[in-house]
């Protein structure tokens, strides 16, 4: 096909003149022009890149936000799991510590320890929704444990004072574990392993082989060492206080321990059995307050960490089942 050509009008000659293009012309006037539209093409291009996706400076910034955001929602996690072991904790420190010594319980309300009045996360509300909630969780959850721990920090404080002022009265508590065995039954209603119906255990069961040494849990003085009905071989220790503890299902004594013999906390004074009306080897243990029976649990607060409490607590709750 031939080139088109491209006239002008030429008013002397009146007539059309083609129009000559010189190559090196045309080659010029060809790359201006695609160099224009390359250029404004670009741009075009570059400002819609840089509104719907930013710059690459935008990008990096969006990208470490979120490496921010997905870290603090990994936090999260673990300022809950906090929370649980500080509720644990404030459990123990009410139920064990402050209940046992006679010192009077913090209530939730005041444990929680809430705040109220103006809103002092506010200045979060700047950043994006997805952004300023986790803030706001986040600070508003560790400012509350801070606040919760620094209330433990004062019942401890006030459970070390009563105990330096009572040391006499402390040490003839009964407050470890009589055997080193794992708990198989706690205090409360069970199902009798051998006669079959449910009846109130007055005492825990403590897994131990027979033989397997029992400690006195407090200091104090053997009341009575021997045999008593469905207990088997029973060692009675009267602490003091109002204090008594029981060791049941005994198969034996510690050399010197009989009617009167005093003992200290930790010393050995029996050997774990199966006498008596038993399901098997066990240790069945028990503590009196003027005569009535009372959780020895919650009186083992110089021996088991938060851990083992709950661990302990589980157990008593979902065995129905007493060993005795």
């Amino acid at each position: 096909m031939a080139d088109k050509n491209h006239f002008y009008y030429d008013h002397d000659k009146c007539e059309f003149v083609p129009v000559v293009y010189y190559t090196k012309k045309r080659l010029l006037h060809t790359l201006s022009f695609w160099l224009i539209n390359g250029i404004v093409l670009a741009s075009l291009g570059i400002t819609l890149l840089s509104y719907n996706i930013g710059t690459p400076s935008e990008i990096a910034l969006k990208a470490e936000n979120r490496t921010l955001l997905d870290q603090l929602e990994t936090t999260k996690v673990s300022i809950i799991d906090l929370e649980s072991r500080l509720h644990t904790i404030s459990e123990l420190d009410n139920e064990m510590y402050r209940s046992v010594l006679g010192l009077e319980p913090i209530s939730y309300e005041e444990r929680m320890a809430g705040i109220g009045g103006a809103d002092i996360y506010s200045e979060f509300d700047f950043y994006s929704e997805e952004t300023s909630e986790i803030l706001r969780w986040t600070a508003s959850r560790l400012d509350n444990i801070e606040r919760r721990l620094s209330i433990q920090k004062l019942s401890f404080d006030e459970i070390k004072t009563y105990y330096n002022e009572n040391q006499e009265r402390l040490s003839h508590m009964p407050a470890i574990r009589p055997v080193a065995g794992i708990l198989l039954s706690g205090y409360g209603m069970r199902v009798h392993p051998v006669f079959k119906y449910q009846r109130m255990h007055e005492g825990l069961d403590f897994r131990a082989d027979i033989g397997t040494e029992v400690f006195a849990t407090g200091d104090g003085v053997v009341k009575y060492a021997g045999r008593r009905g469905t207990y088997g071989n029973l060692l009675e220790i009267d602490h003091g206080y109002g204090y008594i503890t029981r060791y049941a299902h005994l198969s034996g004594f510690a050399d010197g321990i009989r009617t009167g013999t005093r003992v200290d906390r930790g010393q050995m004074v029996a050997y774990s059995g199966n006498t008596g009306v038993s399901q098997g080897p066990h240790l069945h243990y028990e503590i009196r307050i003027n005569g009535n029976s009372v959780d020895p649990l919650n009186f083992l607060f110089a021996d088991i960490t938060p851990e083992e409490y709950k661990m302990y607590r589980d157990i008593a709750e979902n065995n129905p089942m007493s060993m005795d």
